[in-house]
């Protein structure tokens, strides 16, 4: 089963390219342009990985970010991140980058949007990993902030994919962003939101309906509401569940405790995903072998997870197809294996 996990075909869906800062990298980078931490070395930076809560996360997180500012930096961060992907078996992937993060600290976003598509694109050319890039608007934010930064973003139209919603949930519902959705839709960007991870089942249906977004990420709260349930079921609305972030950030005490394996009995579109694996504690592989390893999860199971995403992903017919592909022939060889 090991193995099986290791070489499944994978694909990500909900990724925060700054959650992929290693301590390492952060002092490399720290020391390159001048910044201090108020860390004195990277064990120390591991042992602030103790959160209590999603915000107590955040706080350490908007404070590594600042050790990003050329597009160098921006480049690094996401090829190491696709490094981690092709060790993983990871095909494709769709990031999530916050240029509020950056911009409010005076990075050009172009800077930010250079950087990062660069990697992207030398990931596919050389590692054969196709990627998306979908802007975040931060949900603490005001909503004037949400649409200057949509209209700062316009010059770069064409390198990224579609427009989420992150950071801090409890309080910023969805409805905030109401007209901002409505013009990234109009604008032609496909549309995502967190919702459901520590906010409210409500959450999710304003996400639905007011937002009209095309997947729920996290949406873990979903159970509490069998009538949202229903409707996410009927209408294969796909999750994009973090499993090792969700217990890091104490959404479930212990990974036994987590309610993937009910939101498959339910029918869900369930996929798998690594959110900020830096701070969080493994990337697709590790949050693969944690569920599998709680749930008893067999090939079948973990290749519907993939596919799910597979069919969650914003993707060409001609890649979905030769994903599929990929995943009917690795059910295949770990079927042989397990006989």
């Amino acid at each position: 089963m090991e193995a099986f996990i290791r070489s499944l075909p994978k694909v990500e869906l909900h990724l925060h390219i700054e959650g992929t800062l290693e301590p390492e990298l952060m002092f490399r980078l720290a020391e390159r342009n001048g910044v201090t931490l108020p860390y004195p070395d990277v064990e120390a930076v591991r042992a602030a990985y103790q959160f209590e809560d999603l915000q107590s996360f955040l706080d350490l997180y908007y404070q590594g970010a600042q050790v990003l500012l050329e597009e160098q930096d921006f480049y690094d961060l996401t090829w190491a991140y696709l490094e981690h992907c092709h060790a993983d078996n990871v095909l494709h992937t769709e990031i999530f980058f916050d240029p509020q993060t950056h911009t409010d600290r005076g990075v050009p976003f172009e800077k930010v949007i250079r950087g990062i598509r660069r990697a992207l694109d030398d990931g596919r050319e050389r590692l054969g990993i196709s990627s998306e890039l979908i802007l975040s608007f931060l949900r603490h934010l005001s909503e004037e902030s949400a649409f200057q930064t949509l209209e700062e973003a316009m010059p770069w139209r064409e390198q990224f994919i579609g427009v989420g919603l992150d950071s801090g949930e409890v309080g910023n519902p969805p409805e905030k962003f109401e007209r901002v959705f409505a013009k990234a839709r109009k604008l032609g960007l496909r549309v995502v939101a967190h919702a459901g991870e520590e906010g409210p089942p409500e959450y999710i249906w304003q996400a639905l309906d007011l937002l009209k977004v095309e997947r729920i990420d996290h949406g873990v709260r979903s159970l509490e509401d069998p009538a949202l349930v229903e409707r996410l079921r009927d209408s294969g609305m796909p999750l994009t569940v973090c499993p090792l972030s969700n217990v890091k950030l104490r959404v479930f005490e212990r990974m036994e405790d987590h309610n993937l394996l009910r939101l498959m009995e339910a029918g869900l579109k369930v996929t798998v995903n690594s959110d900020d694996p830096a701070y969080f504690g493994g990337y697709m592989t590790d949050n693969f072998r944690a569920v599998q390893h709680a749930f008893g999860l067999g090939c079948e199971q973990l290749v519907q997870l993939s596919r799910n995403a597979v069919d969650a992903a914003f993707l060409s017919d001609e890649r979905r197809a030769e994903l599929n592909a990929a995943l009917d022939a690795a059910l295949q060889a770990g079927l042989e294996r397990a006989v």
